[in-house]
């Protein structure tokens, strides 16, 4: 079966499922060329990355890098509290967070480069400060893009992961605009869409639309419920080639999953699928990957503790993914306009965001702690840019690429500890400036991707993964 046939409008339910299967899990139809050009033996230091990406940009003069002794139009109305290391200070409504800093270090350097969410999206989501030649910002993804982080992992990991789990995923939702315009950065481009991480289409609508809420997901055509039943629709299976196309009608993945498997498994045999499609199979089959996606039947007290909203279940599907063996999770909270605070800036963060975020983030270091897997997994948080130093006349703050904060931790981070700094109002990194190519190197050698690994676009033309060194000083 090819894309053609995928969206086709004869396309029958067990061609969708056996098909769907298969890309939903990102595998591809045909055999997948062997990696090229990497070492097979090295140990990784570790063996999950959890990418929390904050949409939109956030604040960091109000979250991680505070300027209490700035002028007022400059510091804000937040006040910074004690951690649990002496000497580090973050804000006063990330409580949970400070309690917690020896498990996470802070880099407060970190830059962009630009001030634009498309451009700089697109630095920060492929791990490349350069834009390739004719880019252009469109309403769908780009095939002239650099590929995505997670599109370059799976690469290196030739499509397949721990126990034949894909390498990397994204979810719940990719980030787009208040328009629906995807943002740059975010697929395969050059490396083409068979390499392309497991995306999932799986967030409801928002009450507010575009609004700064844990809830902030739009979801098209989707009916909203004051008090919804669900947090989230099960995933439509859409097939890594061919981008976004959507296979027609859905496919139950937990009520009907055993249906599913039971067919799955019939095509298997009376079909002589590929092995490929043999592991698709054996995903579906996998009872850790099941409880993964059944974060909202979770006992009372873990939902309590991460918070019933998007925020706090999708990190809760991120650590179940994890531990049933995915290489990379980009959690993506919110929408573009979640923490994009042109207005409304302190109100938006204590009341909207920051105590969701803080109770969510600090479930997840706690399940990941308690189990061992800390050590194992390193999580990374940040948005594409910071915020202006200047409060702007609607009480917010304007887009920022100079410099931003950076949360790590696990993998081997050391925690209580601050690298690099930036000036006296917030406005310029004045030591230890990192770029979005230092965090990409970063994650990689987390996942023990050799440095010399290079990728090779659809014409064959090779380009290396690292562009600069990890960041230093998180051991």
């Amino acid at each position: 079966m090819n894309n053609a046939g995928i969206s086709h409008s004869t396309l029958t339910r067990r061609e969708a499922l056996r098909a769907g299967a298969i890309g939903f899990l990102g595998l591809g139809m045909a055999e997948l060329s062997a990696l090229r050009g990497l070492s097979q033996g090295e140990t990784p230091r570790a063996r999950s990355v959890i990418f929390v990406f904050l949409t939109g940009g956030l604040s960091h003069l109000d979250s991680f890098d505070l300027k209490p002794q700035a002028p007022d139009s400059i510091r804000g109305e937040f006040q910074s509290i004690a951690t649990h290391t002496p000497g580090i200070r973050i804000c006063e409504h990330l409580p949970l967070l400070a309690q917690r800093s020896e498990k996470w270090a802070l880099v407060r350097s970190m830059a962009t480069g630009s001030d634009g969410h498309e451009i700089a999206c697109h630095m920060l989501l492929t791990g490349r400060l350069d834009l390739p030649a004719g880019f252009s910002v469109q309403n769908v993804p780009n095939p002239n893009e650099w590929p995505s982080m997670p599109a370059q992992v799976n690469y290196a990991k030739n499509g397949r992961g721990h126990h034949r789990l894909p390498p990397a995923v994204v979810l719940p939702e990719p980030s787009i605009n208040e328009v629906g315009r995807v943002r740059p950065g975010q697929y395969a481009g050059r490396l083409g869409a068979r390499w392309d991480a497991w995306h999932l289409h799986m967030a409801t609508r928002c009450a507010l639309g575009n609004g700064a809420c844990p809830h902030c997901f739009r979801f098209e055509g989707t009916p909203f419920r004051h008090e919804p039943e669900t947090i989230f629709e099960t995933p439509p299976l859409t097939l890594p080639d061919g981008g976004l196309e959507r296979l027609r009608g859905r496919i139950g993945l937990l009520d009907n999953l055993d249906q599913q498997r039971r067919t799955l498994e019939q095509n298997a045999e009376s079909q002589q699928l590929d092995r490929h499609r043999q592991q698709a199979v054996s995903v579906l089959n996998d009872a850790r990957t099941r409880r993964a996606f059944e974060v909202e039947r979770a006992d009372a007290r873990t939902v309590d503790r991460y918070g019933r909203n998007k925020f706090g279940l999708s990190l809760l599907m991120a650590y179940r993914l994890v531990e049933a063996g995915v290489n990379l999770v980009q959690v993506n909270l919110g929408k573009n306009s979640s923490w994009d605070t042109h207005r409304r800036n302190f109100v938006n963060l204590k009341d909207n965001l920051f105590p969701y975020f803080d109770r969510s983030v600090a479930a997840l270091l706690d399940d990941l702690a308690d189990s061992g897997l800390l050590r194992d997994t390193l999580v990374i948080v940040t948005g594409e840019f910071g915020r202006t130093p200047r409060i702007n006349q609607d009480a917010g703050r304007d887009h920022w690429g100079p410099v931003m904060s950076l949360l790590l931790a696990g993998g081997g981070v050391a925690g209580g500890r601050v690298i690099g700094a930036s000036d006296r109002i917030g406005g310029q990194p004045v030591a230890d400036r990192q770029t979005p190519e230092n965090l990409a190197a970063t994650l990689y050698s987390a996942l023990g991707i050799p440095g010399d690994a290079t990728w090779h676009d659809t014409d064959g033309r090779p380009y290396e993964l690292y562009r600069a060194h990890p960041i230093p000083g998180l051991t």
